[in-house]
C-alpha cells in the first residue's frame, strides 16, 4: 500500500460519528492536495475492507455526491442516524459538522 492511500485510510477512519469532512480534506491531510479523486476511489475500493466510515466524507459543495448505484441515499440516511442534519437543498452545515483532522 503507497503511504498516501495508508495515510488516507488513517484518517478516514478517525472521523468521529456526528461529523463529516471531505474528500479534498483528507487528500491535504495525507499528503496531497489535488488527491480527491483518489480518496473517493479509496473509498470506494477499501470502505468494507477496513471497515471505513465512507458515508462521513462529503464533497466541497457540502453535499453528498450523487452517485448512479443510488447508495447517496443510503449515505443520507446513514449520516442522519448520527445527527447530521442536511438542509432542505441537501447542504451541510460546516460550522456545526465539520471535523478537521
Amino acid at each position: 500500500m503507497d503511504p498516501f492511500t495508508r495515510r488516507a485510510i488513517e484518517i478516514i477512519a478517525r472521523i468521529p460519528p456526528g461529523k463529516v469532512t471531505t474528500y479534498l480534506i483528507v487528500a491535504t491531510a495525507a499528503g496531497n492536495h489535488c488527491g480527491a479523486r483518489q480518496v473517493a476511489r479509496i473509498l470506494h475500493s477499501s470502505s468494507e475492507k477496513y471497515t471505513l466510515p465512507w458515508h462521513r466524507v462529503v464533497n466541497q459543495q457540502r453535499r453528498i455526491s450523487p452517485r448512479a448505484s443510488m447508495s447517496h441515499l443510503n449515505q443520507q440516511q446513514l449520516l442522519e442516524e448520527e445527527g447530521v442534519v442536511l438542509d432542505g437543498n441537501g447542504t451541510i452545515d460546516f460550522d456545526r459538522y465539520l471535523w478537521l483532522p
